[in-house]
């Protein structure tokens, strides 16, 4: 029981407003400095847009046996340009000798080698107090690349999050005080699963809920568990802040992990993507700084 307990208390601790305000400073290599003026930029939003959109669409063409129908519903020219990927996708892969099927038959980590270049894992953290942390399984990450999403419920400063927040070691607080919710059980998980089916069109899911599962379809969408570095294990990642545009494709929103919490919002939808500080090789594990300071 007193290990549970101590376990418990390492994950949340920073978390807790007092016990930061005692610790921040004895640990210098933990703290992310930036200029208010920066906006805590690493790489552009269209560099992440750029990435994420490159990921989404052969995720959706992999799918396209259950994605037909919503392909159908596209204009035209979006239709084509899929179609047109595919066809070239699948060349390529004859001429390999390695295609079967109608789409892409790639599972959702395969997507992620073919895009992005590396493959990104949950297992057990390197920090014997961790829990699970994520590693680099396959591939090599480039400095700059966007590595993970932070999933979650979105909160406005404004709207209740008090019963969500309890022993709750996933709550990200950006900048503005926006805060996600990354909890995968409890009260946080039911929250999320009744925002996502409220906000369909139709049949079709504005966001992904399966982030929620061991198998997310994004395989991105495993930010929440990087764990904190240390002086000893230096951050290779950091956080950004990214407002998905109005023009980004409807068809490609089920890929998004994150879903509002309000149902009538003017703001566009907030994420948080992982951004590599440096190269990251195979088999490292992903450390994030955990708080940022704004000079």
């Amino acid at each position: 029981m007193l290990k549970k307990l101590v376990s418990g208390w390492n994950r949340y601790k920073y978390r807790l407003v007092p016990w930061i305000a005692l610790n921040l400073w004895k640990n210098q290599r933990t703290l992310r400095f930036v200029a208010e003026d920066s906006l805590d930029k690493v790489i552009s939003d269209q560099l992440v847009e750029s990435s994420l959109l490159k990921l989404f669409r052969i995720l959706f063409l992999s799918d396209l046996s259950n994605q037909a129908e919503f392909l159908n519903l596209l204009p035209e020219n979006s239709q084509s340009k899929y179609f047109h990927m595919l066809t070239n996708f699948r060349s390529i892969k004859e001429t390999k000798k390695e295609t079967k099927g109608r789409g892409m038959d790639l599972n959702p980590h395969e997507a992620m080698f073919e895009t992005l270049g590396f493959i990104i894992n949950r297992a057990t953290s390197s920090l014997s107090f961790a829990g699970r942390g994520v590693f680099v399984t396959t591939g090599k990450v480039p400095k700059g690349a966007v590595v993970c999403m932070y999933p979650g419920t979105i909160y406005q400063q404004y709207e209740p999050i008090f019963f969500q927040s309890i022993c709750n070691s996933f709550i990200f607080r950006c900048i503005d005080g926006v805060l996600i919710d990354g909890n995968d059980n409890g009260i946080s998980k039911v929250i999320y699963r009744s925002c996502n089916g409220r906000d369909r069109l139709g049949p079709y899911k504005t966001s992904d809920a399966t982030w929620l599962s061991e198998s997310p379809a994004n395989p991105l969408a495993v930010g929440q568990y990087i764990n904190n570095c240390s002086n000893e294990k230096a951050a290779n990642v950091c956080y950004q802040e990214f407002d998905v545009p109005a023009t980004f494709p409807v068809e490609l929103r089920q890929y998004i992990p994150n879903v509002n919490y309000g149902h009538i919002m003017e703001r566009p939808l907030r994420c948080v993507v992982l951004v590599a500080l440096r190269e990251i090789e195979k088999g490292e594990e992903l450390f994030s700084n955990y708080y940022t300071i704004v000079r």
